[in-house]
């Protein structure tokens, strides 16, 4: 009887010790973005507060989609629901690297549902999706010079970096590995590189580097040098002909006539009047020589601007 009792015992300790080695624990993952898709309606997007809408926003600009729906939830009325789309939509511009480096511009229209505000988003890009994909990251100013290289070697014309850290001398790095890299390949002489900073020069959060600028607006510039060398040399002649038209020498006969006394002076006045050609002869010259020389001046001005 002790015997059955001790074993029933036993078997009462082994089974409530052996409970806590039975119990298992389990995760699932999934992606990160996964909790912003309403899962009702494929292709729209849910938001509860400001900042979900930024993230929506963000997704949308990775995939370069120009139109979409937002289900806005826990929002109170019609004013609330636009003031904060207008305030997301301002902050991706302003403050995310790529919202400024890929957006033009984005759009948005509200209605109520039951329950739930819906919203059509409109987003311009002034970037292909081409260029949103060939981002590429760098955890330092550090990394340029690797990443410049290799853009080069492959042929690239433009290059796009998503920095992870700047610090106060990352535009210092940034410089001197661009004149190291300019000075070893031989570019010493062409075009400087454009460097465009985004959303800003202080804090930039991507930096794109235009490897090939272009050059257009110089050429035009000097297209219009000879032409506008030529158009003053065109107004010289109207000039030299509306010269005569301040003939002096009716204000010379003026004068005698005005001394009517001294009327067998005309020759000495006849005299004058070869004096009074060179004069104005002396100022076409004196006058006409300096336009000319100020127009390349000022074209010359330009082109350095």
């Amino acid at each position: 009887m002790r015997q059955t009792i001790c074993c029933m015992l036993l078997a009462l300790c082994l089974l409530t010790g052996c409970a806590p080695l039975l119990e298992r624990t389990y995760s699932v993952s999934e992606p990160h973005s996964s909790k912003f898709w309403e899962s009702e309606a494929a292709g729209t997007l849910r938001a509860e507060n400001h900042q979900d809408i930024v993230n929506d926003l963000l997704l949308l600009i990775g995939q370069h989609r120009e139109t979409a729906t937002l289900r806005l939830y826990n929002f109170e009325s019609d004013l609330s629901v636009a003031d904060t789309l207008e305030r997301a939509a301002a902050e991706i511009q302003q403050e995310t690297p790529m919202g400024a480096y890929a957006v033009e511009y984005i759009t948005s229209s509200s209605q109520a549902q039951r329950g739930y505000y819906e919203a059509a988003i409109r987003i311009s890009y002034r970037r292909s999706l081409e260029q949103i994909q060939s981002v590429v990251n760098a955890t330092s100013p550090e990394a340029l010079y690797s990443l410049l290289a290799a853009a080069l070697a492959g042929g690239q014309k433009e290059l796009a970096v998503r920095m992870g850290y700047w610090g106060e001398t990352g535009l210092t790095r940034l410089e001197e590995s661009v004149a190291l890299l300019r000075e070893e390949q031989g570019l010493t002489e062409t075009p400087a590189w454009v460097v465009n900073f985004y959303p800003n020069p202080e804090e930039p959060g991507l930096v794109e580097f235009l490897l090939d600028p272009p050059e257009l607006p110089e050429e035009d510039g000097e297209g219009e040098n000879p032409e506008d060398g030529e158009e003053p040399e065109g107004e010289e002649e109207p000039e030299g002909e509306q010269e005569p038209k301040g003939e002096e020498e009716p204000e010379g006969k003026k004068e005698p006539a005005g001394e009517k006394e001294p009327t067998g002076e005309q020759e000495p006045g006849g005299k004058e009047e070869p004096e009074g050609e060179e004069e104005p002869g002396g100022e076409q010259e004196n006058g006409d020589s300096p336009m000319p020389s100020d127009t390349p001046e000022g074209n010359i001005a330009d082109k350095k601007i």
